[in-house]
């Protein structure tokens, strides 16, 4: 058997005390580790849903739009806001430019 333990009852006794200590610490970060994940998860649930199109908009008097994008589409810059699919295909046949990378003029079949 093996006891490498110390011999005597005041070093076993904070042996003791320094091992219910660190599990201590231990299920308080394993409690602040779960509840994080649920936080985000529960984040992750209640985001809203991505458009599904969205218009970039200029900058000025007015804010014209200047490019139209599939939503989530990477390129889009931050002056945005989603559009309905009826206002999309309007604003594109209107001359509002496509974006080149998410290519929303061929999703709503949009030809020059």
């Amino acid at each position: 058997m093996f006891d490498d333990l110390p011999p005597d009852l005041a070093r076993l006794l904070t042996l003791r005390v320094w091992h219910a200590t660190w599990l201590q610490r231990i299920d308080t970060k394993i409690a602040d580790l779960q509840k994080r994940e649920a936080e985000q998860e529960r984040g992750r649930k209640n985001r809203p849903q991505e458009p599904d199109w969205i218009v970039e908009l200029g900058i000025g008097n007015g804010r014209p739009p200047i490019e139209v994008h599939v939503g989530g589409c990477y390129a889009a810059g931050k002056r945005r806001r989603p559009v309905p699919r009826d206002e999309a295909r309007r604003l594109l046949t209107s001359g509002v430019r496509a974006c080149t990378h998410c290519k929303p003029d061929a999703q709503l079949r949009i030809l020059d």
